[in-house]
């Protein structure tokens, strides 16, 4: 009887218990009725770092080198054809003047040749005056013995003259007949056999001027005396 009361008994379980205060390695004491209240940890918090502009992208260098050698053809294009169309507009300026002054030139030889002649060269005095013509000039000349009969008259003259060009101007250019009208002022001095100069003579003119298809000029008309039309 004994032995099964001691075995059937229960054992007893004994509470734990532990001193009065917090336990170690807690952060904060327990509050009233036992609970542990935690307490939180700071927050840290990040100071916001200054803006500043936004990242460079790096250019496309190839991109930029082949618009770059564009763009500078494009130039050097323009500047090619600007310097083509000044260097052609030159020459033209260049060629009319250099044209204009051979007009006033054919002009002044053609009435030098009209009005000087020496005694011992009158046929090829009157000669090259003829071979200077063209046109209505050189038919007048050709008619009966127009030529002859000039010469004639120079012999008959016993002197010699002697034509001075005091001035000459280019008056205009048919481009479509290739003539010019040319204004010339001469004097003409004649020296008789015995070498006395008499007064000296002035005469104005105007003087067609014909250039040919080969560039050519030769005397084409004139009106004489004075220039009178």
């Amino acid at each position: 009887m004994t032995e099964q009361s001691a075995s059937t008994t229960k054992p007893v379980r004994r509470r734990a218990s532990r001193a009065a205060g917090p336990a170690k390695g807690s952060a904060s004491e327990p509050a009233a009725g036992g609970v542990r209240v935690e307490t939180p940890a700071p927050i840290k918090v990040r100071s916001p770092k200054p803006a500043g502009p936004p990242p460079r992208r790096r250019p496309h260098r190839t991109l930029v080198a082949a618009v770059s050698l564009a763009v500078l053809a494009v130039a050097l294009a323009a500047v090619t054809t600007l310097v083509g169309v000044w260097a052609a507009q030159q020459r033209d300026a260049n060629a009319r003047q250099a044209r204009d002054q051979r007009f006033v030139d054919t002009a002044s030889q053609t009435v030098v040749n009209m009005f000087s002649y020496t005694q011992d060269t009158i046929d090829e005095d009157v000669n090259r005056f003829v071979d200077g013509t063209s046109g209505p000039l050189r038919d007048m000349l050709s008619q009966g013995n127009n030529v002859d009969n000039l010469k004639a008259l120079f012999r008959d003259t016993e002197a010699s003259a002697e034509a001075v060009i005091n001035g000459a101007a280019l008056e205009k250019v048919d481009d479509v007949a290739d003539n010019a009208a040319v204004l010339v002022a001469v004097r003409v001095t004649i020296t008789d056999i015995d070498g006395n100069n008499k007064p000296s003579q002035p005469y104005r003119l105007r003087v067609i001027v014909h250039e040919d298809d080969n560039g050519h000029m030769t005397g084409y008309d004139l009106k004489y005396p004075e220039g009178g039309n």
